[in-house]
C-alpha cells in the first residue's frame, strides 16, 4: 500500500512541475518578444480557407503591423486597419481575441496567463506547449506554441479554429526599434483608398 502510495505522490508531483514547465518556458517566450522598442519577423500562414500565405510583421507590445501580397494589416491596440491591395479598400474594426490570434502569431503572450491549461513535450531542439482553454466560450480554444529552446524564440504557432487548425511559421526574427505610428493606418500614404468603417 505504502509503494502504491508513493507512487501516486511522485506522479502527482512530476505533473505539476511539468505543468510549470510548460508555463516557465511561455513566460520566457513572451519576455523575448515583449521587447520595449519591438520585434520583426517573417511568417507563413496556412489554413484551410485560404493558400499559404508569406508576410512579415513588426510587434511592439499589444501593436503589430503584418504585410503580406493582398493586404497590410495596422493594430494599435484597440482598432485595427486592413488595406486590401487588390480593391484600394480600407476596412476597420474592433477584432475579437481569435481574429487577433490568426493574424498575429505573436498575440498568445497577451492571452496564456488566464484561462488556459498548459501541457508540454520536447520536440528536438524545440518545447511544443500545447495550450487548452478552461472556458468552452473563449474564442481560441487550443494552440500549439513551439519554443527554440535556446533562444526561446516562439517559431510555430498553430490555433484550432471552427473550420480547422490555422499554422504559423516564424522566421528571421530580430530586435528592432519601432514608433508607435507605425502601428496606425496612414490617410495620407493612401489617399484614394475607400475606408469603410465596421466598428
Amino acid at each position: 500500500m505504502k509503494r502504491i502510495v508513493l507512487a501516486i505522490t511522485l506522479a502527482l508531483l512530476c505533473s505539476l512541475s511539468y505543468g510549470q514547465t510548460a508555463k516557465e518556458v511561455l513566460d520566457k517566450a513572451a519576455a523575448t518578444i515583449s521587447n520595449k522598442q519591438g520585434i520583426t519577423a517573417k511568417f507563413k500562414i496556412s489554413g484551410p480557407n485560404f493558400s499559404p500565405t508569406d508576410g512579415t510583421i513588426s510587434v511592439k507590445g499589444k501593436k503589430f503591423q503584418a504585410s503580406t501580397e493582398v493586404a497590410i494589416i495596422w493594430f494599435d491596440g484597440k482598432t485595427q486597419w486592413t488595406y486590401m491591395k487588390q480593391n484600394n479598400e480600407v476596412n476597420v474594426s474592433n477584432p475579437s481575441e481569435a481574429e487577433l490570434q490568426s493574424l498575429n502569431p505573436y498575440n498568445f503572450i497577451n492571452l496564456y496567463k488566464k484561462g488556459f491549461t498548459y501541457n508540454m513535450v520536447t520536440k528536438g531542439n524545440s518545447y511544443e506547449v500545447h495550450l487548452t482553454a478552461t472556458d468552452k466560450k473563449r474564442g481560441v480554444q487550443e494552440m500549439y506554441i513551439t519554443v527554440n529552446k535556446t533562444s526561446f524564440v516562439p517559431t510555430q504557432v498553430k490555433m484550432k479554429q471552427k473550420q480547422g487548425w490555422t499554422t504559423i511559421n516564424i522566421s528571421n526574427f530580430k530586435t528592432a526599434k519601432l514608433s508607435d505610428s507605425m502601428f496606425r493606418f496612414n490617410n495620407k500614404d493612401y489617399p484614394h483608398a475607400e475606408v469603410i468603417d465596421l466598428r
